[in-house]
């Protein structure tokens, strides 16, 4: 019974406060609709800016993301290079000593 209740009150005042929505409005319908429509399009006008302004960041921080990609690449080919530089001078060095051996 106590949801039966709710809900008619809920019905009741949502009612009463159209009611008194239409009568104390402070403009014409037909002012309030523009207004509306005003406000929608300034709202689709700042979701399309915001879109892209988010699609160019997005694009910045790709590219840069590649740049470090690629400089990692290098660093890391240079590491290996460096390495293998050290394992023919240790290779080297191991002849060496068992030819002294």
């Amino acid at each position: 019974m106590r949801h039966k209740e709710f809900w008619l009150a809920l019905g009741i005042g949502a009612l009463a406060g159209g009611v008194a929505a239409l009568l104390y409005a402070p403009a014409s319908g037909a002012q309030t609709r523009k207004k509306l429509k005003r406000s929608i399009e300034d709202a689709g006008e700042a979701l399309e800016d915001a879109g892209d302004y988010l699609k160019d960041q997005a694009e910045r921080l790709s590219k840069e993301a590649q740049k470090l990609i690629d400089r990692s690449k290098e660093q890391f080919e240079d590491a290996v290079d460096a390495a293998s530089g050290a394992v023919k001078t240790a290779t080297k060095a191991a002849k060496a000593v068992q030819k002294l051996v």
